[in-house]
């Protein structure tokens, strides 16, 4: 096969959840086992970290890929789902997987996938462990897909586990509650292997604590270790002071990543290196510096309070969810801007009531679209609902033609904000 024939028979043939939804998960982990045990358990070959959350989990295991690389390490980092170019998905040291890998793979084993019957997900798992067993990454950031307990990835024993914010998402496949989805994640929680919790919270803080008993994983409250405290911000870096219990530990540390709410992310990060530290690894403060400084440089990472341009300022997220929308509007407001034009889509698994209810009224104009995969709200079903909720704006068929007429529109000192999906940010035309 080519790349695109390769590309072809996956999206055909398999189903993605990311493309059609709750219909492409898997209850089991039986048909990665089954790939993986077909390949020589290449996942065995690799020393990993596993990293789990609702919110920040994207960020933080490239943050931890970008420390790892600058201390010198080969970094594998596995990602989902892709924004532009499936290839995002596997990387070794920023470097994404080539087209001609995925194509030799495809080929090489699809007499395996047809007889597994693997979904999307778990075929692109399955990729990505043999390819870092290949090239014999020194450690491997591995990101859940969905949930934990029962995610692909939920196959390797990693040195350490990181699990971060825990919010209402995916209900219809993992709970209703917090306490239920916590549970979810908590599936990766290994006998022995240390788990760091980015974020406190006393809703959830019980159902780690059990399965740590269960487990014998011991639980590092990140938060409890490192304060932050958020110092400036200019447009390509965010300044803190990191403290470590009650004293100054680094000054002036540069992150890359703009949101505010990555101060809920970096000790989670930095309790995840500590560990690391105890199992042989060596990164020294000027690497953590440097790592956290050039996260988009080093991992390519996109679409996190990214500033796509000044005038006017001009911002994508890919926030989606109740947590994440919530710190998107935060951010937005503390700009305390004469107007934002906010180009706006969803997808149809979303409790888009309570979504909608978060957005702002005033100094707000909206531009609802609709990105282009089948898991997409339509367009209809969001303007209908965007009324009832007060908001002002019109529907646009696309996110192309939502963004055009917000950059028509709007002033030079006034903002752009494109979000409410992955899918919406990964139809940005110059992203």
């Amino acid at each position: 096969m080519t790349y695109d024939q390769a590309l072809d028979y996956l999206y055909q043939q398999l189903p993605m959840f990311h493309r059609i939804g709750n219909a492409a998960f898997k209850k089991s982990l039986d048909n990665i086992i089954a790939l993986t045990q077909a390949l020589d358990n290449p996942q065995r070959k690799f020393k990993s970290v596993h990293v789990a959350g609702t919110n920040g989990k994207g960020s933080s295991s490239s943050m931890l890929a970008a420390v790892l690389q600058a201390a010198g390490y080969k970094t594998g980092l596995y990602t989902s789902p892709h924004l532009k170019e499936f290839t995002e998905r596997i990387k070794i040291n920023g470097e994404m997987i080539s087209k001609e890998k995925v194509a030799e793979f495809t080929t090489q084993h699809q007499s395996l996938f047809e007889e597994v019957k693997p979904s999307f997900f778990e075929m692109t798992v399955a990729l990505a462990f043999d390819y870092f067993a290949e090239q014999e990454v020194d450690i491997a950031i591995i990101e859940v897909g969905l949930g934990g307990r029962l995610d692909s990835t939920n196959i390797i024993t990693p040195l350490v586990s990181l699990i971060t914010n825990i919010g209402l998402d995916h209900q219809a496949l993992l709970g209703d509650t917090l306490p239920e989805i916590a549970t979810e994640k908590a599936g990766i929680m290994k006998p022995g292997v240390p788990t760091i919790i980015s974020q406190t919270q006393a809703p959830v803080l019980p159902v780690f604590e059990e399965m740590s008993r269960k487990t014998g994983s011991p639980l590092i409250l990140a938060d409890q270790v490192y304060k932050l405290e958020p110092k400036t911000a200019d447009g390509i870096h965010a300044t803190y002071e990191v403290h470590l219990k009650e004293n100054l530990w680094l000054s002036d540390v540069k992150l890359s990543l703009l949101g505010s709410y990555q101060k809920n992310n970096l000790p989670g990060v930095l309790s995840t290196l500590e560990v690391l530290k105890t199992k042989g690894f060596q990164i020294s403060d000027s690497q953590l510096r440097e790592g956290l400084k050039n996260i988009q440089q080093f991992t390519g990472l996109n679409g996190r309070w990214q500033i796509l341009s000044q005038k006017p300022l001009t911002i994508c997220d890919t926030g989606h969810n109740l947590d994440g929308l919530t710190q998107v509007v935060k951010q937005l407001l503390a700009l305390q801007p004469k107007q934002v034009h906010f180009v706006f889509g969803a997808v149809n698994d979303k409790d888009i009531k309570s979504v909608l209810r978060l957005l702002p009224v005033v100094n707000f104009r909206y531009y609802f679209c609709e990105a282009q995969i089948p898991r997409a709200l339509p367009l209809q079903t969001l303007y209908d609902e965007a009324q009832f909720a007060g908001l002002k704006g019109k529907p646009y068929p696309t996110v192309e033609d939502a963004y055009l007429a917000a950059q028509a529109f709007a002033q030079e000192d006034e903002v752009i904000f494109i979000g409410g999906s992955t899918f919406v940010v990964a139809e940005i035309p110059d992203l």
